[in-house]
Order: structure tokens, then C-alpha cells, then sequence
């Protein structure tokens, strides 16, 4: 086998977005579409903030740990390494979901925590490799390809769960349920490997000698400060607040979709993953044409059509009677999925001064991309059980609200600096 130096930057790159295509297997089967109802329904009694309390303490943890594993992404040279212990606390957490049966609500949630600690981490390191196999002007290609990779690996993962599930009156169906999850943690870890074996090792910015701990701990608290005490970067200090209740709205979404499908409406497993793989489609042609939308009207416009969309999903949630309609607003909520995170991105990049853009993007992906997952699905969790879900879903317009308002606020990035970055 050729040293992992020695290959075309095309086959690296190939390999380094199959653990995009691989990754995906956790979070479409055990975050969306099948553990999240299994756990809710079958191991919970139906507690749905039992489910949302186990959503908002693993990002809790994953936010805690993201300053640390950056500065470890940074400094170490063994990336790879980090990232394999994380890959494989996920998915042995995962695989073992398989023993998770009625009323074994603490090893379901502490499972799931600390696999999606793992998920979590992982993608720290993950993304650390993305400067060491392209230049800066392909950035943005590059990391597209890994979200088309992630797309396909939900549709992948997702036909093969439908072809293994039998009948739901199938006297063992619980057991192929819960076999699904060790077929996603398989499936992540069989089509992560071509990264570890053929991508190399990116170089370390420089020698440090302080712990992992210490240098992110330090970091993170310098780049609050310069955001939030001493305001020297008011604009986006806005922005991250902004960013922070939206996405927050956006990952209760994510959460708590599937849950909503089986409660309301009564879809079967079948009906919801096919729904899901419809809805995966939507979100692949939504980041293409929103994309085009960014470039031509900015960042800020678009993310705010799109949380005006989040605004009329939440509304329709509330009111859909069929599942017909169900699609349509589905279809909406995977058109906006991609752009609104798309399009947040490319609004941090622009309003970010070029010297501190790895800092502030830690910031920014680390902290507020993580821990914005801690509110929304605790309290869709909570308002569910104490009225119902279609009020729970109908709660999740606030997070928009605010998010959007906020933005208003934040000064539109000038058209010629859109131009130019758009080019990178």
C-alpha cells in the first residue's frame, strides 16, 4: 500500500469525505430517525423530555470539551489518533444501544451521551484535516463535497435499514430495530477507515507545551472576552447570539422530527425513513439553490428567508392533519436545513478579520454551534409532555423569532467583500 503522502490529493480528499459519508449512519438512524422514537416510545414510556434532557447534556459535554480538542487539533500530531478513540467511543456506544430495552432509561441516555460525545469530538478533528489537503481557494469546494458525501451516506445507510425491516407485526420487530443500530455503528466504522489509512497526518501549527487543556480553556476565554466583555467585536458578538437561538430551533428540529411523525400522524418505521430519504433530496437541492441564492443577495437576506421559512414550518407543524401536508412542510424544513447552516457560515466568514479566523470559527462552530443545542430540546420535551407536541413543535417558532430579530440588527456585510469571498 502507497504511503498516504504519496497519493493524488484526490484520492485523500475522496477518503476524507467517506467519514462524512460514514458519520452520517449515527445521526440520521440514532439522532433522527430511529433510536430518538425507540427510546421516546419503547424505553421511556412515551417521556419525551426524558429524551430531550439526554439531547441537551451530550451537547452540554460536547460543548465543554470543544475548546480543549481544538487546541488539540492545533498543537498535536496525532489527530488521527484522537480521532479514532472518538470514532470508536461512538460507535461501541452505539453498537451496545442494541441491548437498550424497556424501561432502561439510564443506560439509554448514558449511552447515547456518550456516543454522541463521540459523534461530537470527533468532528473537531475531522475538520482539522480539511486545511492540509487543498489550498484556501478550494475550502469551501471541498467541504461542499464532504456535505454531498454526508447526504448520500443518509440515503445509503437508510435503504439498507428499510430492506432489513420487517413487518411492524413481525413477532421480533423490536429486535430488527434494535439491530439497526448496530448496522449504523458497521456502517460508520467500516467507511471511516479509508481515513486513517490513506490521509496523512496534517502538521501541527507549532510547538506548545502546555496541556490540551490549559491552551483551550485559555483560548476560548480570550475570544469570549474579546467578543462579549470588552465588545471589541460587537458585530459579531450579535451574530453569534443570533446564530446561537436559531440553530438552536434547528436542532430541536432535527431531534424531535421523527418523533412528531410517529405521535401525530402515526407513521410506521417504513413511512418515516422513506420520508426521511425524500427529505434528505430536498436538502441536497435547497443547498444548491440557495447557494446561488447567497451569492446573489448576501448572507444575511438569505438566512433570514430561510428562518421566515423555519417560522412557517413551525406554524404548519402546529396545524398539519395528513400526512400529505406533513411532506410539504417536511420538504420545506430540508430545503432550509442546509442553507440556513450553509448561509450562517458564509455570514461568520465574511464579518470574521482575517487574523482571527481560526479562533473566532472555534468559537463559532465549537461553543456556539454545540451548546446551542442545550435549550430547544429540553424544552420541546418538557412542553410536550405537559400539553402536547403539536404545542411543543409550535414553541420551536420562538427560537426563530428571536434569532431573526436579533439579526436584523447586524449590519448587512458590504456587496464587494460578498463578491470576493465568494471566490475562495
Amino acid at each position: 500500500m502507497a504511503p498516504p503522502d504519496a497519493l493524488p490529493t484526490r484520492s485523500r480528499v475522496f477518503a476524507w469525505t467517506l467519514f462524512d459519508f460514514a458519520n452520517t449512519a449515527f445521526s440520521v438512524i440514532i439522532v433522527t430517525v430511529i433510536y430518538s422514537r425507540y427510546f421516546t416510545n419503547h424505553v421511556s414510556g412515551g417521556q419525551r423530555w426524558l429524551w430531550g434532557l439526554a439531547v441537551s447534556l451530550s451537547m452540554i459535554f460536547a460543548a465543554a470539551l470543544s475548546p480543549p480538542l481544538g487546541a488539540a487539533a492545533d498543537y498535536s500530531q496525532n489527530r488521527k489518533r484522537f480521532l479514532f478513540l472518538f470514532t470508536l467511543l461512538c460507535v461501541t456506544c452505539t453498537a451496545l444501544m442494541f441491548f437498550v430495552q424497556t424501561g432502561m432509561v439510564i443506560l439509554g441516555m448514558a449511552l447515547f451521551i456518550l456516543a454522541n460525545i463521540g459523534f461530537e469530538g470527533g468532528l473537531v478533528f475531522y475538520d482539522a484535516f480539511l486545511p492540509s489537503l487543498t489550498s484556501k481557494n478550494s475550502y469551501g469546494r471541498v467541504s461542499g463535497y464532504g456535505f454531498g458525501m454526508g447526504y448520500l451516506g443518509a440515503l445509503a445507510v437508510l435503504l439498507i435499514v428499510i430492506l432489513m425491516l420487517p413487518d411492524s407485526g413481525h413477532p421480533e420487530y423490536l429486535f430488527f430495530v434494535r439491530l439497526s443500530f448496530v448496522v449504523a455503528a458497521l456502517f460508520f466504522l467500516i467507511f471511516s477507515l479509508p481515513l486513517f489509512a490513506f490521509v496523512p497526518e496534517p502538521p501541527r501549527s507549532e510547538r506548545h507545551t502546555v496541556s490540551y487543556l490549559r491552551a483551550g480553556m485559555k483560548q476560548a476565554s480570550i475570544t469570549f472576552r474579546a467578543l462579549f466583555i470588552s465588545k471589541q467585536y460587537p458585530t459579531i458578538a450579535r451574530f453569534l447570539i443570533a446564530f446561537f437561538i436559531y440553530n438552536d430551533g434547528i436542532l430541536t428540529v432535527i431531534a424531535f422530527a421523527a418523533i412528531f411523525a410517529e405521535n401525530i400522524l402515526h407513521m410506521s418505521d417504513k413511512d418515516i425513513i422513506v420520508f426521511f430519504a425524500i427529505v434528505q433530496t430536498s436538502a441536497i437541492l435547497g443547498s444548491v439553490v440557495f447557494g446561488i441564492i447567497t451569492d446573489k443577495i448576501g448572507p444575511k437576506r438569505t438566512i433570514m428567508i430561510t428562518l421566515a421559512i423555519w417560522i412557517g414550518i413551525a406554524v404548519g407543524a402546529y396545524f398539519v392533519q395528513t400526512v400529505t401536508v406533513f411532506y410539504i412542510v417536511a420538504m420545506g424544513a430540508g430545503v432550509a436545513i442546509g442553507s440556513s447552516q450553509s448561509a450562517s457560515r458564509s455570514m461568520m466568514a465574511l464579518l470574521t478579520p482575517k487574523e482571527r479566523e481560526a479562533e473566532f470559527f472555534g468559537f463559532y462552530d465549537g461553543l456556539c454551534g454545540k451548546a446551542s443545542a442545550v435549550v430547544g430540546p429540553l424544552v420541546y420535551g418538557v412542553i410536550a409532555d405537559l400539553t402536547n407536541e403539536r404545542f411543543a413543535a409550535l414553541s420551536i417558532a420562538a427560537f426563530f423569532i428571536a434569532g431573526l430579530t436579533i439579526l436584523r440588527s447586524v449590519p448587512e456585510p458590504e456587496r464587494k467583500l460578498i463578491s470576493a469571498t465568494t471566490h475562495l
